[in-house]
C-alpha cells in the first residue's frame, strides 16, 4: 500500500503548534515521516505569515530544502485555486516553477475551473500528475480530460462529514472510473472525523491512503496525535507492507 504523508496543508499553528510552515521546517519533517513509514510526501509552500502559496520562489524554497534534506525522497504540492487569485495567475505561477526545483508530482482538483489545462501544464513541465476528485460530480470532467490516462493517481477526496457517507462515496466514485476504463491506481483520504474510517476502508479496497496534519489531527481513537510521524507510523501499522 502506498501511503502518502500530507504534512500541513492549509493547518495553522493555532490548530497544531508544531505544523511545519517553513522550508526547512517542511524538509525536516518530511525526513522524518519518510522515516516513519511515509512512501512520498505531501506539502503546501507557505508564505513567511503562514499562508499556502504555489509563488515560484516559495515552492523552490520548499523543494531545495526538501532534497537538501532528502535527496532520494518524493514530494509533491496542490495547484489549489485558493493558494492565488485564480486559474490564469495560476497557470502563470506553475509555468514560472523553477527548473532546477520542481516538486517530483503535483495535485490538480478536477471541482476547479481550469483543471485539465493546469493538468497538461504539469505533464508539460515534467512533473508527474495525480489528479482529484471531491464528489461524484467532478468525474465527468477527469473522465473528459485529455490526461486522464497519465495520471499516477487519481485522489479520491470526499467532502463529506459522516465516516460512512465519506466511505460509500469513496466507493462509489472508485467504481465509477473503473467502469470508465481508469486503471491508475486510485488512493483514498478524509478529513479530520472520516480519516480513519476512510485509510481503513482503502486498506480493504486496495487502495493507496494518506494521512497527516493537513487531513487529520487525532488518533483513531480520538485523541490529538502528536503530529505527522505518529499519524503516519499508525497508519503504516495497519497495512505494514508496501506493494
Amino acid at each position: 500500500m502506498l501511503l502518502k504523508a500530507a504534512i500541513n496543508g492549509g493547518r495553522t499553528p493555532d490548530e497544531f503548534a508544531a505544523v511545519p510552515l517553513t522550508a526547512e521546517q517542511i524538509a525536516r519533517e518530511s525526513a522524518a515521516v519518510l522515516a516513519a513509514g511515509a512512501d512520498v510526501v505531501h506539502a503546501h509552500a507557505r508564505t513567511a505569515e503562514g499562508a499556502q502559496t504555489i509563488d515560484p520562489a516559495h515552492v523552490g524554497a520548499m523543494v531545495r530544502a526538501f532534497r537538501a534534506e532528502v535527496p532520494d525522497g518524493i514530494i509533491g504540492t496542490t495547484t489549489g485555486l485558493w493558494t492565488c487569485s485564480g486559474h490564469e495567475e495560476r497557470m502563470r505561477l506553475v509555468a514560472a516553477w523553477p527548473e532546477d526545483a520542481l516538486p517530483d508530482f503535483a495535485s490538480v482538483a478536477f471541482s476547479e475551473e481550469g483543471a485539465a489545462e493546469t493538468a497538461e501544464l504539469v505533464l508539460a513541465r515534467g512533473m508527474v500528475l495525480e489528479s482529484a476528485v471531491w464528489s461524484m460530480a467532478d468525474v465527468p470532467a477527469l473522465l473528459a480530460s485529455p490526461t486522464l490516462h497519465r495520471n499516477v493517481r487519481i485522489l479520491i477526496e470526499p467532502e463529506v462529514e459522516d465516516a460512512e457517507e465519506a466511505v460509500a462515496a469513496c466507493r462509489r466514485i472508485a467504481a465509477a472510473l473503473r467502469a470508465a476504463g481508469v486503471e491508475a491506481p486510485i488512493l483514498y483520504h478524509g478529513f479530520d472525523e472520516t480519516v480513519w474510517p476512510v485509510v481503513r476502508a482503502a486498506i480493504v479496497d486496495g487502495c493507496e491512503t494518506r494521512v497527516g496534519l493537513e487531513d487529520g489531527l487525532t488518533r483513531e481513537d480520538g485523541s490529538p496525535a502528536d503530529g505527522n510521524v505518529e499519524l503516519v507510523a499508525a497508519a503504516r501499522a495497519l497495512a505494514p507492507v508496501a506493494v
